[in-house]
């Protein structure tokens, strides 16, 4: 762990009056000429998470027994008071790095990856047409390479693109392959959901394994809600039947719920205004989670189609309908595939495949166990099955051979509950010690007007080179020509007075130069401490605390 300690007092025999000692201490020290200024690094302990929350003698707290944050708002309400705690002597100035974990991963540098466009590869994106897949002897490269130009024409510096596809595994057979597929709740964004009339919260829902429709709060109510596809194009395809795996409870009227077709809808319009037409099927086989037969879909041979899933209930009739997955299917190839991501990062001018991200599968998942409260339970983890919990072992039996420093992001599915269900996470994992090890989040804490808070500040110390961008830069200019020429003599900031001195206002003039030239994007905000060399007399430094304001860098506080 690196420590470094600027300035540290021992105050002996102190004693603490009043009903908030820490807050005295630094009312004391925000009152001295020179308050004690310090910096230092820690990383949490489990005495430190065990320490965050005061609970008595009961069961452990959130933090004593995951020791992680929940997330960095989490970390952000619940590090100062600790600080406070911690540095009681410290005064306004002083700054903290801390280093901890968090229950659910996402440290910043992943973001580009759990933020990625994604795109799932069709059955009329693979090579060989109505496979749905790679076959073993197809390179994925060319494909990746097209798709890259067609589907993202325009893009930007950093943007990360996921394409998500099959592969098969042994060669495969000839038989029903699917067209178009949508599993939930995993393609449930894909889908355009349109709510006619009822209680906001009732009609479709998310779930951690489908999609549920239900008009049940306490009673039943009357609703109807749609659930409707993107559009599909089933161009060159025929002998097309529909298949789907869902559940239909409690239906009294069977006119309730339906699987409706529309060749003349646009997404964003009202369905009411488009023809839709029932795929008729018996509503009655479906009372646990099941796969229907194919049913015959070749009155849509060859046309461009959405599928809506239309559920409804009356203030008498309330039915369950939850959907796991659908899929348009015709002759093609089948056999046992696996299901694999590749990762591209646009970077001046050019698509490049970033290797070290692994996206886990479902059969990922379920290597790490079915059962319940187990990852292949639901294909993702959640609060009660901590990816801390499973990863490291997974990574150790999938790369048996990794060296210690290999790195790898690994990014997966988390069930966060409420309104967002389920997101995309992930963490960057480091083989330490021959084991692979999550990394950890830090935040930077500064200390202003006596209170610890979120600080981007950043301490610089100033180097040869920045001397020489200001003599470069103020060379000639009136007011400076004794100053600057001293500089460039000695190497430092005459601060003793006479014409070859540098006042306050002249050196944050000559920080300007310095610190647009080391961080020309700096946003608005953006703090710096930095460290000068001065003569006094004799050697010595100068801190000066700056922020990016309205373009500028101007002293902090004014």
């Amino acid at each position: 762990m690196k420590r470094i300690v600027y300035l540290l007092v021992a105050l002996v025999g102190l004693v603490f009056v009043g009903c908030n000692p820490i807050e005295d201490i630094n009312n004391d020290l925000a009152e001295q000429a020179e308050p004690v200024i310090g910096t230092d690094e820690i990383t949490l302990t489990s005495d430190d998470y065990a320490d965050l929350v005061d609970q008595g003698d009961g069961d452990p707290d959130f933090y004593e027994e995951f020791e992680a944050f929940s997330d960095l708002e989490d970390a952000k309400a619940i590090l100062p008071p600790f600080l406070a705690s911690k540095y009681p002597f410290w005064g306004d100035g002083s700054s903290v790095t801390v280093n901890f974990n968090l229950f659910d991963g996402d440290p910043e540098d992943v973001s580009a990856f759990t933020n990625a466009d994604v795109y799932v590869l069709g059955s009329t994106d693979y090579p060989t047409s109505n496979s749905n897949a790679f076959l073993l002897e197809e390179n994925p490269d060319v494909t990746f390479e097209n798709l890259l130009s067609s589907q993202f024409p325009m893009p930007t510096d950093g943007q990360v693109v996921r394409f998500g596809y099959n592969r098969f595994t042994e060669v495969p057979e000839v038989g029903l392959a699917s067209v178009y597929e949508a599993a939930f709740p995993a393609n449930y964004d894909d889908f355009e959901l349109v709510s006619v009339s009822g209680p906001d919260a009732l009609g479709w829902t998310v779930g951690s394994t489908n999609v549920q429709g239900s008009g049940f709060d306490g009673g039943a109510n009357a609703v109807e809600e749609w659930l409707i596809s993107p559009e599909i194009d089933l161009a060159g395809q025929t002998g097309l039947t529909l298949q789907i795996t869902q559940e239909i409870d409690f239906l009294g009227d069977p006119d309730l719920i339906d699987i409706l077709i529309s060749t003349d809808y646009t997404n964003g319009t009202d369905p009411m205004m488009a023809t839709w037409t029932a795929v008729p099927f018996d509503k009655t086989l479906f009372g646990s989670m099941t796969t229907s037969e194919d049913l015959d879909f070749s009155a849509y041979d060859g046309q461009t189609v959405h599928v809506g899933l239309k559920y409804s209930s009356t203030d008498s009739d309330s039915p369950r309908w939850r959907v796991q997955d659908f899929a348009i299917r015709t002759t093609g190839f089948s056999g046992p595939t696996e299901s694999l991501s590749a990762y591209f990062m646009y970077f001046d001018g050019s698509w490049d495949e970033e290797d070290g991200v692994y996206y886990l599968s479902v059969a990922d998942y379920d290597s790490m166990g079915e059962g319940s409260g187990q990852p292949g339970a639901f294909n993702n983890f959640s609060g009660s099955v901590s990816p801390g919990n499973y990863l490291p072992q997974f990574l150790n039996l999938k790369y048996p051979f990794a060296q210690e420093g290999d790195e790898l992001f690994v990014i997966y599915r988390f069930f966060q509950g409420g309104s967002e269900g389920t997101v995309t996470k992930g963490n960057l994992y480091t083989v330490v010690n021959g084991e692979w090890v999550p990394s950890v989040s830090s935040l930077q804490f500064g200390l202003e007007n006596g209170t610890w808070v979120p600080d981007n500040t950043i301490r610089y110390t100033l180097v040869s080179s920045d001397y020489a961008t200001v003599v470069n830069a103020l060379t000639g200019v009136e007011g400076f020509e004794a100053a600057v020429a001293n500089l460039d003599n000695f190497g430092n900031f005459n601060r003793t007075g006479g014409s070859t001195n540098w006042s306050d206002e002249m050196i944050i003039t000559a920080l300007n130069f310095v610190l647009d030239a080391i961080n020309p994007s700096a946003e608005e905000g953006q703090k710096y401490i930095v460290t000068i060399a001065t003569w006094a007399p004799g050697n010595s430094t100068e801190d000066f605390a700056l922020i990016k304001s309205g373009g500028e860098w101007v002293p902090q506080g004014e």
